[in-house]
């Protein structure tokens, strides 16, 4: 009588020889999951930023976008800047919302750290009328290195880079996203 399947030492080695790969696979697919979410991420905010802007002309009024609770990485809100105090005031009608649930840390620089605001003309200023411009980095969620770059020139107009270097505004946004996952 002839034996059919396999022998308990064949299939255990088969599952060892599956487990090594799926060890060596799996630090390369987290990366790969990693970098895809800061790209639709980087995508959302870009999309984000350019519809602010159009509001704010299309309305003829100033529109400001911010993160939500003042982190980028949570998402980001448009709103029309009824009040001028932006972001500080909650009465300020919201147009749009964006959540993320991948929450991809993102830093900001100075100018652009909390909020983005458009004025009438879709002109990024400050409150007091100074030009605003800046850049978010996308940074990469186990070291402070800005993986994709969202940059707002002065003019309005938003792109997106993508040059990989070590950035202190990351090492901080690092820092506070492994604290809330430990």
């Amino acid at each position: 009588m002839r034996q059919q399947g396999f022998s308990l030492v064949e299939l255990l080695m088969g599952l060892m020889i599956v487990g090594i790969v799926l060890h060596l696979v799996t630090p390369a697919f987290a990366a790969l999951t990693e970098s895809n979410h800061r790209e639709v991420a980087a995508e959302s905010l870009i999309s984000g930023i350019r519809n602010a802007r159009t509001l704010a002309i299309s309305r003829n009024q100033s529109v400001v976008i911010h993160g939500i609770n003042g982190d980028w990485g949570q998402g980001w809100r448009i709103i029309v800047d009824v009040s001028g105090k932006g972001p500080d005031d909650s009465s300020n009608p919201i147009v749009i919302e964006h959540t993320s649930e991948t929450r991809v840390p993102i830093a900001g620089n100075w100018w652009v750290k909390r909020y983005i605001r458009f004025s009438s003309l879709g002109e990024p200023l400050m409150p007091k009328k100074a030009f605003q411009a800046g850049t978010l980095h996308l940074c990469d969620a186990h070291e402070p290195v800005s993986q994709l770059q969202v940059v707002l020139a002065a003019t309005g107009r938003v792109s997106l880079r993508s040059d990989k270097a070590a950035q202190a505004l990351c090492e901080k946004e690092v820092k506070s996203k492994q604290r809330t996952n430990a």
